[in-house]
């Protein structure tokens, strides 16, 4: 596992439970406003966190702890996450993976292997409008068939969008709604805008949106999800 980062309490990454967050390194994605811009393309002298020093970590204070998020980057890029979530799993710990939704067949996998209790996917845009602004290799059916999976597994879940021009707009909001209808939660997100990945992609643009615009796009959402709230 390429582990770059672990938090070592949370209390809003997987409320309502107390959680530590593992952070993978490397992301297929480069969002121009990712604001984990060594996860998302770590350096070639990049130190990662052994595996044991995790275990040591979560062994010394699962009893304060209810669950464990696996964050990135993107962990499904990680060929032994499984292995991760499994002994993860066999120390009574809860467990959330976050993910881009790029990799469906790894998703069906670790809910087939019953590993995840939560399962919280990025969405971008609407589908049909990933483009190499985002990714080198955009693939719609990827982010169609993840959220299908996911809203078809029986887990709680969550899907959320960062807000930010020109990715979202109300048309593209239309798109996501229409994709995660049926949803327990969709988050509309402000983005950050310093230490993102591409500092200069908000020099001199109107990138964000007003208050009154993501408060539409909480409404469109609302009409499709169970709870649509703005972070």
């Amino acid at each position: 596992m390429h582990i770059s980062g672990l938090q070592k309490f949370s209390s809003i990454d997987y409320p309502p439970l107390i959680s530590c967050v593992i952070f993978t390194a490397g992301c297929n994605f480069h969002c121009p406003y990712c604001h984990n811009p060594e996860l998302a393309a770590p350096g070639k002298k990049t130190d990662f966190i052994p595996e044991e020093q995790i275990f040591n970590f979560l062994h010394k204070r699962k009893k304060y702890l209810d669950a464990v998020v696996i964050s990135g980057g993107e962990p499904t890029l990680q060929s032994d996450l499984a292995d991760l979530c499994r002994e993860i799993k066999s120390m009574d710990l809860a467990l959330k993976i976050d993910t881009n939704g790029s990799r469906p067949d790894v998703i069906k996998d670790l809910i087939k292997k019953g590993l995840p209790d939560y399962i919280a996917m990025d969405i971008k845009t609407a589908p049909d409008n990933y483009n190499s602004r985002l990714t080198k290799s955009p693939d719609s059916s990827a982010i169609r068939e993840s959220a299908r999976i996911i809203l078809q597994s029986g887990l709680a879940h969550e899907f959320r969008t960062t807000c930010v021009n020109p990715f979202t707009d109300e048309s593209t909001i239309k798109g996501i709604a229409e994709l995660v209808r049926g949803a327990d939660l969709h988050a509309i997100q402000r983005p950050e805008t310093h230490k993102v990945l591409s500092p200069k992609f908000f020099e001199g643009k109107q990138r964000l949106h007003s208050e009154e615009e993501l408060e539409r796009f909480r409404t469109i959402l609302a009409d499709s999800v169970k709870q649509a709230i703005i972070r």
